[in-house]
């Protein structure tokens, strides 16, 4: 079965509906999903959602760019060890999302330079934790590619533990992940008409670290786009996946799903 590699659980909890995503998805083939943490409202939610449906929901925990906020981020960042020191099956399979957003800054160039410079050492300090972890890390990047790139760079984590999730990005980036070690993961978007860069992307990194995502609830591919997204959806972006790289969709989803177990260490 595939595994649904970035979904966010959270939105399918407040409306009761978690078991009903995990039916729907099984039925469409896929057997399991990565809840992502994006902030401390989340992280004990998805730990419990993770020990209720084991072995069908694992989970990780990391402070998103855009979370960073007005308040204690450090207070938030100095929390994130003690879950992965829990006992097997109730650790997160990764650090993340952690990363850099532009696209969401304020229109003030001021204040844009001040939210981008505490996501940066938001982002490092919590880089540091990956490293001494040796854990997977999934990154965010929305419009800051190349920040990105540096300031992983410079954290001195593997890159072979790293996965930038939602790639959006051409061939061109996918050459400096591929050169350094790191792989993407991809969405919905490769369905949409206008993203041949995207597909390109994907054909570049080939199926050896190939994995699949949703980010549920948002990028609904094709033929779900402007719906809400779920993990079930994830056997759409496979199938287009697959044909993409002109390989038998059954190929496909065994190298992503061993792909996944490999990256994030799943039983």
């Amino acid at each position: 079965m595939l595994i649904d590699t970035h979904c966010h659980l959270a939105e399918f909890a407040r409306c009761d509906d978690v078991g009903g995503a995990l039916a729907r998805a099984e039925a469409a083939g896929v057997g399991r999903v990565i809840t992502i943490g994006t902030g401390p409202d989340d992280w004990e939610p998805y730990a419990s959602l993770a020990a209720q449906y084991s072995g069908r929901v694992d989970y990780t925990v990391g402070l998103h760019p855009c979370d960073i906020g007005e308040g204690d981020w450090r207070g938030d960042v100095d929390k994130l060890a003690a879950f992965f020191q829990r006992g097997a099956g109730a650790r997160p399979v990764a650090l993340g999302e952690i990363g850099l957003d532009r696209f969401h800054l304020p229109k003030d160039t001021a204040k844009a330079a001040e939210i981008f410079a505490k996501q940066e050492d938001a982002f490092r300090a919590q880089l540091a934790i990956a490293k001494e972890l040796g854990c997977a890390v999934v990154i965010h990047s929305r419009d800051a590619f190349e920040d990105c790139v540096r300031v992983i760079g410079a954290s001195g984590v593997d890159w072979r533990r790293v996965v930038f999730h939602c790639f959006a990005h051409g061939p061109e980036e996918m050459a400096v992940l591929r050169a350094r070690g790191g792989r993407a993961s991809f969405t919905g978007i490769i369905t949409y008409k206008t993203a041949a860069p995207v597909r390109a992307a994907l054909i570049a990194q080939g199926l050896d670290t190939l994995m699949v995502e949703t980010d549920a609830p948002y990028l609904a591919p094709v033929p779900h786009r402007g719906e809400r997204n779920e993990p079930a959806y994830v056997a759409h972006i496979a199938r287009e996946a697959a044909r993409a790289l002109n390989a038998p969709f059954e190929e496909l989803a065994a190298r992503t799903t061993e792909n996944a177990r490999q990256f994030f260490g799943l039983a």
